[in-house]
């Protein structure tokens, strides 16, 4: 099979600048020299969430310690809109879904929740985050979601922060329609957004009443069909992006 042409991207948490050589972990260079078949002097791009992205060559093509040695900036790191997505776990292949999409769609914090309806209340963070980490290479995305422990949604809005105005995606049709609360999000530059989603099954009448009394939570329509929760997800943070995101900027 041959090689693309195409520079591997990868993600690591090394400081990165020009004439520093960056050592790669076992499992990076096990997918590098064996997976890819990259050898010394192909061309790997680095990036770290923080020093933009970067231009590399391999220094050393080895299966346990490959480095690659950088040589320019192609990127400077640049702003994110601060978007957060609090999300009651699915299925399995759902959740994962879920996580790697909202990664490509700019989710800056992902948060699960544990509802009453919740199928799965055991959410390992770091396979979670390592699907965060492939689809940020895949998407020429600058950053990593954060992605926090998981938290009971009784407990998930104490010391909400000022600046976040709170989108609950409400199946039940009594929300606003999502384009017009998010047209009205922008025209007021409020800050920051989050969308709460519930689990299969949706939310009880318990945590609607809990959602409903919260002083900056605003109930939202996503149409007259009903979602899973994994389209649901995917389809505000599109909407999202579309009217008040980052897709409304022009591309780098």
């Amino acid at each position: 099979m041959p090689v693309s042409n195409s520079p591997l991207r990868l993600y690591v948490p090394d400081d990165l600048g020009v004439g520093l050589t960056i050592p790669l972990p076992t499992d990076q260079s096990r997918y590098v020299v064996q997976v890819m078949r990259r050898t010394v002097g192909d061309p790997i791009l680095l990036f770290n969430g923080r020093d933009g992205e970067w231009q590399g060559e391999v220094e050393r093509a080895d299966k346990k310690a490959t480095t690659v040695a950088l040589s320019k900036s192609l990127r400077p790191q640049t702003h994110e809109p601060n978007l957060w997505l609090l999300f009651a776990p699915v299925k399995r292949t759902a959740t994962d879904l879920i996580v790697q999409k909202a990664t490509e769609l700019g989710v800056t914090v992902l948060v699960p929740v544990i509802t009453t309806h919740t199928n799965k209340d055991r959410v390992k963070a770091e396979r979670l985050t390592s699907i965060a980490v492939e689809a940020a290479e895949q998407s020429r995305r600058l950053t990593i979601p954060e992605i926090r422990a998981p938290i009971h949604l009784t407990g998930a809005f104490t010391n909400w922060p000022d600046s976040h105005s709170l989108y609950v995606l409400d199946e039940t049709g009594t929300g606003a329609p999502i384009a017009q609360v998010l047209a009205d999000f922008k025209a007021q530059q409020t800050g920051s957004g989050a969308f709460v989603m519930g689990p299969e099954g949706g939310f009880t009448e318990t945590e609607l009443d809990l959602l409903r009394a919260l002083p900056f939570s605003t109930f939202v329509s996503l149409g007259p069909r009903i979602l899973r929760a994994e389209t649901a997800a995917l389809a505000a943070l599109t909407c999202w992006q579309a009217l008040c995101g980052d897709w409304c900027s022009s591309i780098e």
